[in-house]
């Protein structure tokens, strides 16, 4: 198990609001962790941990740019404390590969299916847990079920189509 002891920031972690400690499961290891209980699980993958993958984008939960998995299921990263998954496994897009692109990632880039990059990671994330989930069968289904994450290049057609890609080759996009 790895510890980090995450440094101050200004205005964090008071008397009336102390540190805790967690241990999180991020991609197959586990960290324990210290920090301020108001940090988010974005931040504490992002800021204590290194984990980049996940973006901050509108810091609200409307875009979905930090999307991961907990237990399987997608969330937004920015609106979770990171205490409150203690003992939960979280996926970030860096836990998809041992080494080799998951098929997901494969088809993003077979299909062009990001422009600047930015929403890439959470698109990718979403997109595994949609076909996991079932939900990928027709092409509302996939602009219902990804319309919480947002592209401003609109690479919406081609996202979908990489999600097309996989569920048709019946690939197993599951972790």
């Amino acid at each position: 198990m790895k510890h980090v002891e995450a440094k101050a920031r200004p205005g964090e972690a008071t008397p009336e609001l102390p540190n805790v400690e967690v241990t999180l499961k991020i991609n197959g290891e586990a960290y324990r962790l210290r920090f301020d209980s108001r940090v988010t699980l974005l931040d504490a993958l992002r800021d204590h941990l290194g984990l980049t993958g996940a973006k901050k984008g509108c810091d609200q939960g409307a875009c979905g740019a930090c999307t991961v998995l907990v237990d399987g299921q997608r969330i937004v990263a920015c609106l979770a404390l990171a205490a409150q998954y203690e003992g939960r496994e979280i996926t970030t897009v860096e836990g998809l590969s041992n080494g080799e692109p998951h098929p997901m990632q494969e088809a993003f880039a077979r299909h062009d299916a990001f422009q600047c990059g930015y929403c890439t990671p959470g698109q990718i994330m979403s997109a595994v847990s949609l076909e996991a989930e079932g939900r990928a069968g027709t092409e509302e289904d996939i602009c219902e079920f990804m319309s919480g994450n947002l592209c401003r290049c609109g690479a919406y057609a081609n996202i979908r189509a990489a999600i097309r890609d996989v569920v048709s080759e019946g690939n197993d996009a599951s972790l």
